[in-house]
């Protein structure tokens, strides 16, 4: 067969081809193109065949085709030719339809979402986002005062700062000298707030938004913090009670500790935890916008509900005469080798107690230091027989029911038998004495003193001893006081019966003593001791305590008898060291029994319980010591102190020497 040549065209650089239309490129099928048997196609090697670049205008199709039909020509006759695949060509069309749909579908997705956002849920959105920036937090007032009947500062309360970091934010602070910003932070401050710097860079190191560095700093320190201006470095108000005369009182006031059922400090004792509500006032409120970062938000909501001040609490104690009789408890204290000592110093009139003293008392300040068995008031918690002071009750007793006048007659012994063969004696081994109602009380008769509560029924004497107090608090106003010990007359034993007669078988405090002998000095009338005189509101007035009404327990004309009685104890009786140069003096002597931590009645007390001026009373002072060394006898060791406290008193008070006289009775008869 004669092979027919295409004719050849020359190539062309591209520079020369002119742009013509796709349709200006005649178009031939492949039936137009020779079909030549593999023997017959000689092989041309690439280069004899003109190329033409691909994509260049006017190129003609056939040279575009693909290598599966060029393969095809060079297939061995008698093959069976494969169907010849057609390039496929795409269609941008549906794509741009399913990507433009897609689109539009989010699109649409977050519209309806901003819709939902802005519109639809805004407001419930809105409040549950205020709800997390929002922060309440407590205002606690400053705890009110406490101060003595002049107005002296007993108790107070400073402001203070508590310094907490944000770590996060002090990790982006950017400080003056290279280095970590918590250590450089730390090295400044350290030094400030007295702090080791490796601790205090412990601190300051982490991810937490809120830790405490320092507390209860002053406002100078807190100045010199505020001045180095790091950034993270926050503080908060707080509270700080002070005791500006230290333990002088401490017994009285109390002191301050944590507590289970708060955050803050409460009062553990004394006034500090009786009148707590009303020092502590109300607390407020503030609610205010917190960033993420624990900071305010300056333009955010603030609204804030004032907290409203305490009461502050006015004792009757006199500070200069409770520092006093604290001093010379102390000297008691020394001089006799006693375990402990009481003092109480009350007004008769009003009942105010103007001191209450014990041997170490506790420190306000650093109550730890002192034992949590004597943290509180021994004058009200302390229980011990009353012996000879209690005598006077019987005394009382015998001259209201009419059965003994201060001349009546009787004969004590050293020894006294009674019916139910019960055996008394007197302190002292002596013969026979014939005294009268007032010589067995100057003398301090035992046997006498049975004798004479033989002529009433023990109900009556009961009803006395209650009348006069015994066995029920006085309602001072301290929680812890103990109403002593008093059984009732049906529970007494065949020896009870006789002993309560001359003040054994029945259990006091101080302040009870105090109390029994108030009621004489104030002509029979019972006036409720109190330690409280009122509260200083914030607002300045004053609002007084609400007083007890006054109770009489005995006539003004025994009262009047028995305060001659008591006389003639420190004229011509067991007293003598109690009397005051240019005052008139009445009291008693006694020598009882107390408990010991067992239970068991093995300790001694000495007592002087007695009232100046005694013709125009102006203070009771009652003094007991426990286990004294130098001497078991109340008129040895206990009248002593009574003279010097009541000296004190007398003067601080100013009130003026005796100028009256005293019924003088007998204490003798023949």
């Amino acid at each position: 067969m004669t092979r027919i040549e295409p004719p050849s065209r020359p190539r062309r650089a591209r520079s020369d081809a002119p742009r013509r239309a796709q349709s200006d490129v005649p178009r031939r099928s492949q039936s137009d193109v020779p079909r030549r048997s593999q023997s017959d196609a000689p092989r041309r090697s690439q280069s004899d065949v003109p190329r033409r670049a691909v994509g260049a205008p006017g190129a003609p199709r056939r040279f575009a085709a693909s290598a599966t039909t060029r393969a095809s020509s060079t297939r061995p006759s008698g093959a069976r030719p494969s169907s010849a695949r057609t390039p496929r060509i795409g269609e941008p069309g549906r794509r741009q339809t399913f990507l433009s749909v897609a689109s539009l579908a989010v699109v649409a997705l977050f519209v309806a979402r901003l819709i939902d956002v802005q519109i639809v849920s805004a407001a419930p959105l809105a409040q549950e986002a205020l709800a997390q920036r929002l922060v309440t937090v407590d205002v606690t007032p400053a705890r009110a005062d406490i101060v003595d009947r002049n107005g002296v500062v007993l108790a107070t309360s400073v402001v203070r700062y508590n310094v907490w970091v944000n770590q996060q934010k002090l990790a982006k602070w950017k400080p003056p000298t290279e280095g970590p910003a918590p250590l450089v932070a730390a090295s400044i401050l350290a030094p400030i707030l007295g702090l080791s710097e490796s601790e205090l860079a412990a601190a300051l190191v982490g991810d937490k938004t809120f830790v405490y560095v320092a507390k209860s700093i002053t406002p100078e320190v807190l100045d010199l913090v505020g001045a180095e201006k790091i950034s993270g470095i926050e503080w908060e108000p707080t509270s700080q009670r002070l005791y500006p005369n230290g333990a002088t009182a401490g017994n009285i006031i109390g002191f301050m500790g944590g507590s289970a059922a708060s955050t803050g400090e409460v009062g553990l004792g004394g006034i500090e935890q009786a009148f707590q509500g009303q020092l502590e006032g109300t607390p407020g409120s503030r609610t205010y916008e917190r960033s993420k970062y624990g900071t305010t938000i300056p333009t955010g909501i603030h609204s804030e509900e004032a907290a409203v001040p305490g009461e502050s609490v006015v004792l009757t104690i006199d500070r200069d005469i409770q520092y006093f009789a604290e001093q010379r408890v102390a000297q008691a204290l020394s001089e006799t080798g006693a375990s402990g000592v009481v003092v109480v110093v009350s007004d008769p009139i009003t009942g105010e107690v103007l001191a209450m003293a014990d041997s170490g008392a506790v420190d306000p300040a650093n109550p730890g230091a002192t034992d949590a068995s004597h943290r509180g008031s021994g004058a009200v918690e302390d229980v011990f027989e009353p012996g000879s002071t209690a005598k006077i009750i019987t005394m009382a007793a015998a001259l209201e029911e009419g059965v003994a006048t201060p001349t009546s007659q009787y004969v004590a012994p050293y020894a006294y038998t009674t019916d139910n063969n019960q055996t008394f004696h007197d302190s002292h081994a002596h013969p026979d004495e014939k005294l009268t109602l007032t010589g067995v009380l100057v003398k301090s008769s035992n046997t006498g003193t049975v004798q004479i509560g033989q002529q009433m029924s023990d109900e009556t004497r009961y009803n006395y001893m209650t009348a006069f107090g015994l066995g029920e608090r006085t309602g001072i106003g301290l929680v812890s006081e103990s109403p002593g010990i008093l059984h009732p007359w049906q529970d007494w034993d065949g020896r009870t019966k006789y002993a309560t007669a001359f003040g054994q078988g029945v259990s006091v405090t101080a302040l009870q003593t105090a109390q029994v002998y108030g009621i004489v000095a104030n002509g029979g009338v019972k006036v409720a001791p109190t330690i409280i005189k009122g509260f200083d509101n914030a607002d300045g007035t004053f609002t007084p305590r609400d007083a007890s009404a006054p109770v009489r327990v005995v006539s003004a004309n025994t009262a009047s008898e028995l305060m001659s009685m008591l006389t003639e104890v420190t004229e011509d009786g067991t007293g003598k060291a109690a009397r005051i140069d240019g005052y008139l003096v009445a009291g008693k002597t006694g020598t009882a029994q107390a408990p010991d931590e067992t239970g068991k009645m093995t300790r001694i007390v000495a007592s002087f319980v007695g009232i100046a001026p005694a013709d125009n009373p102006r203070v009771v002072v009652s003094v007991i010591l426990y286990d004294p060394k130098s001497s078991i006898w109340g008129g040895d060791v206990a009248a002593p102190v009574f003279k010097d406290v009541a000296t004190f008193a007398l003067q601080t008070l100013r009130v003026p020497p005796s100028t009256g006289t005293m019924t003088q009775y007998p204490t003798t008869w023949e």
